[in-house]
């Protein structure tokens, strides 16, 4: 039986390359755009086969109009969002907002609205595209990663509340891939702050300088994702790269480090 996924953010990149992979093996997307000639252009295009839809995540009235105009959604993929660089101390919470707004808030708003269908249906599968980002923080990425962190806490225990329904979760981490994500039209912090050079600075610089140069193709990184969809695995975090599968490892051992360099200290607070 075939399958409807709803993915937010098809115009391109990672968005793109799912649609076109989950369309060729015979399941119907329904996806949303932002521009109404890109709408126009790709329902001319799928007819019968998928369906764009106009809409703004972050217009959370908008997409509630749109989910309860379907009847079923078996996968949900919140793949729309977008990245930031800048120091905290350069980062206004103007900025901070509009990050968290699109990268937390949107997931959890459709994640939210999705979930009685899937309720309903006893089954269903959330993906959300989080990043390597969203467990370890970069000097420079921060108020992005927080806001992926913020996205992998709350996709963490839905993960729990959601298994005894037959609903599964996973939380895709990507590295570095030949999107458009790293482009000039990636935000930054309006203030630049200059003893901030050589930390969040540096990052700023090399990370307009990737563009074009990432390890990561998105058109494999869609197959992937619709395997681990297709095979019902059941892991929750799903690393895309060798650079994520290198910087998760890191964090690890950092935490392990803290955890057994502090363990004398955590038992000294207990009670006797």
């Amino acid at each position: 039986m075939a399958k409807t996924w709803f993915i937010t953010g098809i115009s391109s990149g990672l968005g793109q390359a799912l649609t076109e992979e989950v369309i060729s093996k015979g399941d119907y997307v329904i996806g949303t755009l932002r521009k109404s000639d890109q709408v126009d252009a790709f329902n001319e295009k799928y007819s019968g086969k998928a369906e764009a839809v106009l809409a703004d995540i972050t217009d959370f009235e908008r997409m509630e109009e749109i989910i309860s105009n379907f009847d079923r959604i078996d996968v949900l993929v919140n793949n729309a969002g977008i990245g930031f660089v800048g120091a905290i101390e350069e980062t206004s919470l103007e900025e901070t907002r509009r990050v968290f707004e699109a990268n937390f808030f949107a997931p959890l708003k459709l994640t939210q609205l999705v979930l009685p269908k899937m309720r309903k249906q006893s089954g269903g599968h959330i993906v959300q595209i989080s990043s390597h980002a969203g467990l370890k923080a970069f000097a420079g990425f921060g108020t992005y990663s927080a806001s992926k962190f913020a996205l992998e806490g709350f996709t963490e225990a839905l993960a729990q509340e959601v298994a005894p329904l037959g609903i599964k979760v996973t939380l895709v981490e990507p590295g570095p891939f030949r999107t458009q994500f790293a482009s000039r039209g990636l935000p930054e912090a309006k203030k630049v702050i200059y003893e901030y050079a050589e930390t969040a600075g540096a990052f700023r610089n090399k990370l307009k300088g990737v563009h074009g140069k990432q390890e990561g193709d998105p058109k494999k990184a869609a197959k992937a994702i619709v395997r681990h969809v297709i095979s019902g695995n059941e892991s929750l975090r799903m690393p895309l790269g060798k650079i994520p599968m290198i910087t998760i490892q890191m964090k690890l051992d950092s935490v392990r480090s803290d955890l057994e360099g502090n363990r004398k200290v955590a038992e000294q607070v207990i009670f006797d």
